[in-house]
Protein backbone atom coordinates (compact mmCIF):
# COMPACT_ATOMS: atom_id res chain seq x y z
CA UNK A 1 0.00 0.00 0.00
CA UNK A 2 1.52 3.61 -0.77
CA UNK A 3 2.62 4.90 2.37
CA UNK A 4 0.89 8.48 1.83
CA UNK A 5 -2.41 6.48 1.78
CA UNK A 6 -1.74 4.15 4.06
CA UNK A 7 -1.03 7.04 6.67
CA UNK A 8 -3.96 9.05 5.47
CA UNK A 9 -6.19 5.72 6.82
CA UNK A 10 -4.76 5.07 9.46
CA UNK A 11 -5.03 8.68 10.43
CA UNK A 12 -8.66 9.13 9.35
CA UNK A 13 -9.38 5.56 11.73
CA UNK A 14 -7.83 6.77 14.88
CA UNK A 15 -9.76 10.37 14.72
CA UNK A 16 -12.87 8.30 14.07
CA UNK A 17 -13.58 10.36 10.59
CA UNK A 18 -15.28 8.25 7.68
CA UNK A 19 -13.40 6.79 5.20
CA UNK A 20 -13.24 4.01 2.17
CA UNK A 21 -10.77 2.59 0.60
CA UNK A 22 -11.15 0.58 -3.31
CA UNK A 23 -8.57 -1.96 -4.66
CA UNK A 24 -8.72 -3.30 -7.78
CA UNK A 25 -8.91 -6.95 -7.28
CA UNK A 26 -9.21 -8.74 -10.26
CA UNK A 27 -7.50 -7.85 -13.83
CA UNK A 28 -5.55 -5.38 -15.04
CA UNK A 29 -3.88 -3.25 -12.15
CA UNK A 30 -4.56 -6.10 -9.76
CA UNK A 31 -4.01 -4.20 -6.55
CA UNK A 32 -4.22 -0.91 -7.40
CA UNK A 33 -6.30 1.38 -4.65
CA UNK A 34 -7.67 4.45 -3.84
CA UNK A 35 -8.59 6.50 -0.72
CA UNK A 36 -11.80 8.36 -0.47
CA UNK A 37 -12.66 10.58 2.17
CA UNK A 38 -16.17 11.49 3.34
CA UNK A 39 -15.74 14.72 1.20
CA UNK A 40 -15.28 13.13 -2.20
CA UNK A 41 -11.07 14.28 -1.92
CA UNK A 42 -9.18 10.94 -3.11
CA UNK A 43 -5.60 10.04 -2.38
CA UNK A 44 -4.40 6.92 -5.14
CA UNK A 45 -5.09 5.93 -8.10
CA UNK A 46 -6.41 3.13 -10.01
CA UNK A 47 -6.45 1.46 -12.94
CA UNK A 48 -6.97 4.36 -15.90
CA UNK A 49 -9.90 1.89 -17.26
CA UNK A 50 -11.77 2.19 -14.10
CA UNK A 51 -13.94 5.11 -14.00
CA UNK A 52 -13.12 6.93 -10.81
CA UNK A 53 -16.05 9.27 -10.28
CA UNK A 54 -18.19 6.24 -10.40
CA UNK A 55 -16.26 4.52 -7.92
CA UNK A 56 -16.17 7.37 -5.45
CA UNK A 57 -19.50 7.73 -5.85
CA UNK A 58 -20.42 4.22 -5.39
CA UNK A 59 -18.07 4.30 -2.04
CA UNK A 60 -19.42 7.61 -0.74
CA UNK A 61 -22.79 5.52 -0.75
CA UNK A 62 -21.93 2.49 0.80
CA UNK A 63 -19.66 4.91 3.42
CA UNK A 64 -23.04 6.37 3.91
CA UNK A 65 -24.69 2.47 4.84
CA UNK A 66 -22.16 1.73 6.08
CA UNK A 67 -21.40 -1.48 4.26
CA UNK A 68 -18.22 -3.20 2.29
CA UNK A 69 -18.22 -5.51 -1.28
CA UNK A 70 -17.17 -6.40 -4.42
CA UNK A 71 -18.54 -4.00 -7.64
CA UNK A 72 -17.52 -4.18 -11.38
CA UNK A 73 -16.37 -1.48 -13.19
CA UNK A 74 -15.13 -1.67 -16.84
CA UNK A 75 -14.72 -5.48 -16.41
CA UNK A 76 -12.62 -4.79 -13.23
CA UNK A 77 -13.74 -5.91 -10.42
CA UNK A 78 -13.33 -3.76 -7.04
CA UNK A 79 -13.43 -4.33 -3.78
CA UNK A 80 -14.96 -1.03 -1.55
CA UNK A 81 -14.47 -0.96 1.77
CA UNK A 82 -15.56 1.33 4.39
CA UNK A 83 -14.47 2.43 7.73
CA UNK A 84 -16.73 4.07 9.55
CA UNK A 85 -16.76 5.37 13.39
CA UNK A 86 -18.49 3.26 15.80
CA UNK A 87 -22.21 3.91 15.87
CA UNK A 88 -22.68 6.94 18.64
CA UNK A 89 -26.37 8.10 19.86
CA UNK A 90 -25.84 11.47 21.50
CA UNK A 91 -28.99 12.15 23.92
CA UNK A 92 -29.61 15.34 24.77
CA UNK A 93 -31.39 16.14 28.12
CA UNK A 94 -30.61 13.75 31.24
CA UNK A 95 -34.04 13.10 32.13
CA UNK A 96 -35.65 9.91 33.03
CA UNK A 97 -35.88 7.97 29.53
CA UNK A 98 -32.05 8.97 29.11
CA UNK A 99 -31.68 6.15 31.64
CA UNK A 100 -33.04 3.03 30.30
CA UNK A 101 -32.38 4.71 27.11
CA UNK A 102 -28.45 4.34 27.57
CA UNK A 103 -29.15 0.67 29.03
CA UNK A 104 -30.47 -0.42 25.89
CA UNK A 105 -28.87 1.36 23.49
CA UNK A 106 -25.46 0.01 24.97
CA UNK A 107 -26.68 -3.25 24.98
CA UNK A 108 -26.76 -2.57 21.38
CA UNK A 109 -23.48 -1.54 20.61
CA UNK A 110 -23.78 2.00 20.24
CA UNK A 111 -21.39 4.28 22.14
CA UNK A 112 -23.53 6.44 24.47
CA UNK A 113 -22.73 10.22 25.05
CA UNK A 114 -25.34 11.93 27.48
CA UNK A 115 -25.75 16.00 27.36
CA UNK A 116 -26.93 18.45 29.49
CA UNK A 117 -26.17 21.64 30.59
CA UNK A 118 -28.35 21.55 33.84
CA UNK A 119 -26.24 19.85 36.05
CA UNK A 120 -29.04 18.78 38.65
CA UNK A 121 -29.92 16.19 35.75
CA UNK A 122 -26.38 14.93 34.63
CA UNK A 123 -25.32 13.46 37.66
CA UNK A 124 -22.69 10.63 37.56
CA UNK A 125 -24.82 8.59 40.07
CA UNK A 126 -27.68 8.42 37.20
CA UNK A 127 -25.74 7.77 34.56
CA UNK A 128 -22.66 6.37 35.78
CA UNK A 129 -23.46 3.66 32.49
CA UNK A 130 -23.05 6.51 29.96
CA UNK A 131 -19.56 6.27 28.26
CA UNK A 132 -19.64 9.88 28.20
CA UNK A 133 -21.60 12.72 30.78
CA UNK A 134 -21.38 15.96 29.68
CA UNK A 135 -22.12 19.20 31.17
CA UNK A 136 -22.43 21.46 28.43
CA UNK A 137 -25.18 23.67 25.95
CA UNK A 138 -25.61 20.50 23.49
CA UNK A 139 -25.36 22.48 20.50
CA UNK A 140 -21.74 23.17 21.10
CA UNK A 141 -20.92 19.74 21.82
CA UNK A 142 -22.52 18.60 18.85
CA UNK A 143 -21.16 21.08 16.11
CA UNK A 144 -17.65 19.30 16.25
CA UNK A 145 -19.02 15.66 16.85
CA UNK A 146 -21.59 14.50 14.81
CA UNK A 147 -20.81 11.42 11.77
CA UNK A 148 -22.89 9.29 9.36
CA UNK A 149 -22.90 7.06 11.87
CA UNK A 150 -24.26 9.24 14.36
CA UNK A 151 -27.61 9.20 16.39
CA UNK A 152 -29.08 12.42 17.87
CA UNK A 153 -31.73 11.82 20.26
CA UNK A 154 -33.64 15.21 21.83
CA UNK A 155 -35.25 14.57 24.96
CA UNK A 156 -35.51 17.91 27.36
CA UNK A 157 -38.90 19.85 26.35
CA UNK A 158 -36.54 23.25 27.03
CA UNK A 159 -36.40 25.06 23.55
CA UNK A 160 -33.44 27.06 24.67
CA UNK A 161 -31.69 23.27 25.15
CA UNK A 162 -33.44 21.64 21.77
CA UNK A 163 -33.51 24.01 19.04
CA UNK A 164 -29.96 25.14 19.25
CA UNK A 165 -29.23 21.24 19.07
CA UNK A 166 -31.42 20.69 16.02
CA UNK A 167 -29.79 23.37 14.05
CA UNK A 168 -26.84 21.90 14.29
CA UNK A 169 -28.01 18.20 14.30
CA UNK A 170 -30.57 18.40 10.96
CA UNK A 171 -28.30 19.57 8.32
CA UNK A 172 -25.18 17.50 9.92
CA UNK A 173 -24.42 14.41 8.41
CA UNK A 174 -25.97 12.07 11.76
CA UNK A 175 -28.02 9.42 10.50
CA UNK A 176 -30.86 9.76 12.90
CA UNK A 177 -32.25 13.31 15.06
CA UNK A 178 -35.32 12.53 16.63
CA UNK A 179 -37.12 15.18 19.25
CA UNK A 180 -39.49 14.28 22.36
CA UNK A 181 -42.81 15.83 22.34
CA UNK A 182 -46.81 15.91 21.27
CA UNK A 183 -47.93 16.73 17.73
CA UNK A 184 -48.80 20.04 18.91
CA UNK A 185 -45.18 20.42 20.57
CA UNK A 186 -43.68 19.66 17.52
CA UNK A 187 -45.83 21.56 15.00
CA UNK A 188 -44.69 24.65 16.90
CA UNK A 189 -41.17 23.42 17.26
CA UNK A 190 -40.97 23.33 13.36
CA UNK A 191 -42.65 26.65 13.47
CA UNK A 192 -39.67 28.39 15.19
CA UNK A 193 -36.85 26.49 13.19
CA UNK A 194 -38.23 27.97 10.09
CA UNK A 195 -38.95 31.14 11.30
CA UNK A 196 -34.97 30.66 12.03
CA UNK A 197 -34.22 29.61 8.32
CA UNK A 198 -34.34 26.20 8.96
CA UNK A 199 -35.20 24.50 5.72
CA UNK A 200 -37.77 22.43 5.00
CA UNK A 201 -35.49 19.64 3.42
CA UNK A 202 -33.68 18.94 6.76
CA UNK A 203 -36.82 19.44 9.08
CA UNK A 204 -38.31 16.38 7.37
CA UNK A 205 -35.59 14.39 8.34
CA UNK A 206 -36.59 15.20 12.36
CA UNK A 207 -38.63 12.25 14.13
CA UNK A 208 -41.31 13.83 16.19
CA UNK A 209 -43.28 12.36 17.78
CA UNK A 210 -39.94 10.32 18.93
CA UNK A 211 -40.43 6.78 18.87
CA UNK A 212 -42.42 3.67 17.45
CA UNK A 213 -45.86 3.89 18.12
CA UNK A 214 -46.18 0.78 20.31
CA UNK A 215 -47.91 2.78 22.89
CA UNK A 216 -45.89 3.56 25.40
CA UNK A 217 -46.25 4.91 28.74
CA UNK A 218 -43.67 4.35 30.95
CA UNK A 219 -40.08 6.05 30.80
CA UNK A 220 -38.58 2.18 29.93
CA UNK A 221 -41.52 1.79 27.51
CA UNK A 222 -40.61 5.26 25.62
CA UNK A 223 -37.20 4.38 25.52
CA UNK A 224 -38.02 0.49 23.99
CA UNK A 225 -39.83 3.05 21.33
CA UNK A 226 -37.39 5.14 20.96
CA UNK A 227 -34.52 2.61 20.05
CA UNK A 228 -36.54 0.24 17.80
CA UNK A 229 -37.24 3.34 15.87
CA UNK A 230 -32.87 4.18 15.85
CA UNK A 231 -32.49 0.51 14.97
CA UNK A 232 -34.60 1.19 11.94
CA UNK A 233 -32.43 3.54 10.94
CA UNK A 234 -29.32 2.58 11.27
CA UNK A 235 -30.57 -0.40 9.01
CA UNK A 236 -32.10 2.50 6.53
CA UNK A 237 -35.55 0.74 7.08
CA UNK A 238 -38.60 3.35 6.84
CA UNK A 239 -39.78 3.64 10.72
CA UNK A 240 -42.57 6.21 9.86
Amino acid sequence: MDTALYEALRSAIQREEPVATATVVEGVSTGAKLLIRADGTTIGSLAEVVPELDVVADALAMLARTESGIRSYAERQIFIETFAPPPTLFIVGAVHIAIPLVTYAKTLGFRTVVVDARGAFATPERFDHADELIHAWPDEILESRLTINSFVVLLTHDPKLDDPALVVALPSPARYVGALGSPKTHAKRVERLRSEGMQDEHLARLHAPIGLKIGATTPEEIAVSIIAEIVAARHSLTSK
